[in-house]
């Protein structure tokens, strides 16, 4: 199936739908891992623990054929932001947890630096099974996959979303513009606040804390999300 074909299956372009499709009278939740062309849609499941028992025998796309494990997330379901990375990389897929290898554990560092505790986020994937060798995930992988994240979204509904990584952004709201030309700016989609930010596996790659450098981009982002994550709780 060709990926626009997927796209307008699960009605997953990067504008949103008015309205939620209604599921068809056949509708069979358990087909859901095992055919791509089976939809998900609004409400099919009702908690994080429902989603990791379909993602764990997953083969809506190629990636389930190596896993060990599928990483849903971590973090609190109820959070205020949703924090969406590429995918999980072999010490994830090892444990099942999400964003706990060096990478992980530096976005920990970032976000314990302005005080955003592990209450405030749940920690997620565009796909949730680790690509080969940690490569990039395909389109096809994305949109096979955006479901779960989809229903993930809806059962959070966080008021920030932070999409690390041009991969994040582009599987979710459709923008394939480079991450370097949109980090640290607002976006909005589906009537939330997204912001695009460098992964945290570049930053690594990447130490100098001089200005200018990716790390001290990345500390003025993580600062306007703070700003906004108060700003947003003083109105509520």
């Amino acid at each position: 199936m060709a990926s626009d074909d997927q796209m307008d299956l699960f009605n997953l372009a990067g504008i949103a739908p008015t309205a939620d499709p209604a599921p068809p009278s056949n509708f069979d939740p358990e087909l859901i891992p095992t055919d791509v062309k089976v939809p998900i849609p609004p409400g099919t499941y009702s908690s994080m623990e429902q989603i990791s028992l379909h993602c764990n025998r997953c083969h809506r796309c190629e990636l389930g054929e190596n896993r060990t494990n599928a990483v849903v997330g971590r973090g609190n379901a109820n959070a205020p932001i949703l924090i969406v990375g590429e995918g999980p990389g072999q010490t994830e897929d090892e444990t099942g947890k999400a964003f706990v290898g060096k990478a992980g554990q530096l976005l920990d560092k970032i976000l314990a630096s302005v005080e955003i505790t592990e209450e405030d986020v749940f920690i997620s994937n565009i796909v949730k099974c680790r690509p080969p060798g940690n490569r990039t995930p395909t389109v096809q992988e994305m949109d096979a996959c955006r479901p779960y994240l989809m229903e993930q979204i809806r059962m959070i509904d966080p008021k920030i979303i932070l999409l690390m990584g041009a991969a994040s952004v582009r599987g979710l709201t459709g923008d394939k513009r480079g991450i370097t030309k949109i980090r640290g700016q607002w976006l909005e989609w589906d009537n939330r606040l997204c912001m695009p930010m460098l992964h945290p596996a570049y930053l690594l790659r990447n130490p100098s804390r001089e200005k200018g450098s990716p790390k001290w981009l990345t500390w003025q982002d993580v600062q306007t999300v703070r700003s906004k994550l108060d700003e947003i709780r003083q109105e509520g």
